[in-house]
């Protein structure tokens, strides 16, 4: 049997980082949140992951700059880790500026945890 997947949930809303665990968590991902951009920065550095949901408004250091420093990582594995954007200010991006930061996808809020689930499996792939 193969490993479950893990997905790094970056978001500053406590709620949201919950409802999404329990939405991952029952299809057996395995799942670590963290409140900011930098702290993605640091667990990337400790471990790797297959996905991440990235909130593009945090605290220290937001969505976009965070994924640009992703992309930029001298490691290849890390630095191509399908990254999904999670905003409620969709309408202030166009998915070109999305890409042009790195990111593979987007859902905006307030989260359709049906369309998260089949946006994440989209990116990973069967278990």
């Amino acid at each position: 049997m193969s490993e479950n997947k893990k997905v790094l949930v970056a978001e500053d809303s406590s709620v949201i980082i919950n409802l999404t665990k329990n939405v991952l968590l029952f299809e057996n991902y395995e799942i670590t949140a963290v409140k900011n951009g930098k702290q993605v920065l640091d667990k990337l550095a400790e471990a790797d992951y297959d996905l991440i949901l990235m909130d593009i408004n945090m605290p220290q250091m937001d969505g976009i700059e965070c994924t640009k420093a992703i992309r930029a990582l001298n490691d290849p594995k890390k630095a191509a880790i399908p990254v999904i954007a999670i905003t409620g200010n969709y309408k202030n991006y166009s998915m070109e500026d999305f890409k042009q930061a790195g990111l593979n996808d987007y859902l905006q809020k307030p989260l359709d945890y049906d369309l998260l689930l089949s946006t994440v499996k989209k990116h990973l792939g069967p278990k």
